[in-house]
């Protein structure tokens, strides 16, 4: 089958978000006045959705009423944390390439701040299609977004990869049945590998549609 359609996570694949995840995070833990986050909290809210993230930092601290951390969290933003993310080097050379020759999408977790990040980047007028935790029926790792970009899209999901770099992006593609590519994960269980963007132009799906 012809791939016609290629989706992306956010964090950890088009940017290096990492730092800014633990600078916005442990800025909502110490204004409450508890300690940061171990190293493991940290890779779990670098993969989940906010909701899921406050609740797990959290959670040690039964005492913390979360709804005033969210009030604090709607009132400070994520505009401040934005200039800790670092897009990867060679994204738009490889969507310029990509765009004339297939429709590209974004499936994240991410909420409310990834319109924001596709406005400061300049990336909004490269994807046809962009899910959120925010606007999926269910976030990640079900597959709503996938399918709804499938959809909105009209491409099957034999005509379609995911790009992704975590265990929940694992299950959210295999959850429809589609391709991953992992991104700068070895140990993550995919059809393919790779460490960057021009890395996926030598894959077999992109050989096939970029030689005619």
């Amino acid at each position: 089958m012809t791939l016609k359609l290629i989706i992306f996570d956010c964090d950890g694949v088009m940017f290096d978000s990492k730092f800014a995840n633990k600078t916005y995070y442990n800025h909502l833990l110490q204004h409450f006045g508890h300690p940061v986050m171990d190293d493991n909290e940290l890779e779990y809210v670098h993969i989940h959705n906010v909701n899921e993230s406050v609740h797990h930092i959290f959670r040690h601290h039964p005492e913390q009423d979360l709804e005033d951390v969210t009030r604090f969290r709607e009132e400070t933003g994520y505009a401040p944390f934005l200039k800790y993310m670092k897009m990867e080097e060679d994204l738009i050379a490889f969507l310029d390439i990509c765009r004339p020759r297939y429709q590209l999408a974004v499936s994240t977790n991410r909420t409310n701040t990834m319109e924001p990040i596709l406005e400061i980047f300049k990336l909004k007028d490269y994807f046809a299609k962009v899910m959120t935790a925010e606007n999926a029926k269910r976030p990640k790792p079900a597959p709503d977004a996938l399918l709804e970009i499938l959809d909105h899209c009209e491409c099957t999901v034999d005509e379609a990869i995911y790009i992704g770099d975590s265990i929940i992006d694992r299950e959210h593609s295999e959850r429809c049945g589609m391709r991953l590519i992992a991104f700068r994960n070895k140990a993550l269980a995919a059809e393919y590998h790779v460490d960057s963007f021009m890395e996926i132009l030598r894959l077999p799906p992109f050989q096939k549609t970029l030689s005619r």
